[in-house]
């Protein structure tokens, strides 16, 4: 059986908009789409699931589609059926979302201890249907983005799109160097961003000679230099780290920054 794409449905507009691209990417990929409502035992989501079902199918006539309701916590239902998952696809805000938050709880708890990538769907129609056929990564340097790097190549091939990487960098504080030295030639001290860059997409380019790459590196904040280039993008996909003696990602300031402010959708990819 093919792994599904899950998408959390709520009956916010957020969630159908949510289930609207998860529908064409499912058929895109040729996987089954998997609508998933959690809500206490009493309450009764047919009519629910029934607006979400038929969104679905307005939306990609073609898609396999299935349902299911869990008298559970949302979160911990979405994380748990992520462990099958090619993807959990969520709504920016839910229903239960205070006045102001730009993420709804929901989204940002699946995104913090999910096993699989999640897609948070934010932005207007123009990324959600993918009008400028691009996606973007967040190259950091280490292991963390490694993961995410393989999937932003893989989208853009299944895409047929160009991929921007984007490495921005900066002078730690307090470690002004030797003097007359200008801030890349201090980085350049231990590693060259540029080479930062290279390196992370060695591996990914080799495998898919057919994705047209451009590489930016970025001296300054990582966060508005993601939101800058993304404001191009039909997609941005960002890495997390596992947490070193806890359960769930580190998702950091910058992927914190990017889920509440990015303008097309966002993929967090759990470093594997």
């Amino acid at each position: 059986m093919a792994v599904p794409l899950v998408v959390g449905i709520d009956g916010s507009e957020a969630s159908l908009e949510a289930v609207d691209w998860a529908a064409d990417e499912a058929v895109r990929r040729d996987v089954p789409l998997h609508l998933l409502h959690a809500a206490p035992a009493d309450h009764d989501a047919s009519d629910l699931v029934a607006a979400a079902s038929e969104r679905a199918r307005k939306s990609a006539p073609a898609v396999r589609l299935s349902s299911e309701v869990l008298s559970e916590d949302a979160a911990s239902a979405l994380v748990s059926d992520g462990r099958n998952a090619l993807a959990l696809v969520l709504g920016s805000r839910g229903l239960g979302g205070l006045t102001g938050l730009l993420l709804g709880s929901v989204s940002l708890a699946v995104a913090a201890h999910a096993d699989c990538p999640v897609v948070v769907v934010r932005g207007g129609a123009e990324p959600r249907h993918g009008r400028f056929g691009c996606v973007v990564v967040g190259v950091e340097d280490g292991e963390g983005s490694g993961t995410a790097v393989e999937f932003a190549f893989r989208e853009a091939h299944v895409r047929r799109c160009r991929l921007l990487a984007v490495h921005a960098w900066s002078v730690p504080v307090g470690n002004p160097g030797p003097p007359g030295l200008s801030g890349y030639a201090l980085q350049a001290l231990d590693r060259p961003p540029a080479q930062v860059l290279a390196d992370a997409l060695r591996g990914p380019e080799k495998r898919y000679p057919d994705v047209t790459v451009r590489s930016e590196v970025v001296e300054g904040s990582a966060r508005q230099a993601l939101l800058n280039s993304a404001s191009g993008a039909d997609l941005l996909v960002v890495g997390a780290r596992r947490r070193h003696g806890h359960v769930g990602l580190q998702l950091g300031l910058v992927n914190h920054a990017v889920l509440h402010h990015a303008p097309c959708p966002i993929v967090v990819v759990p470093q594997i």
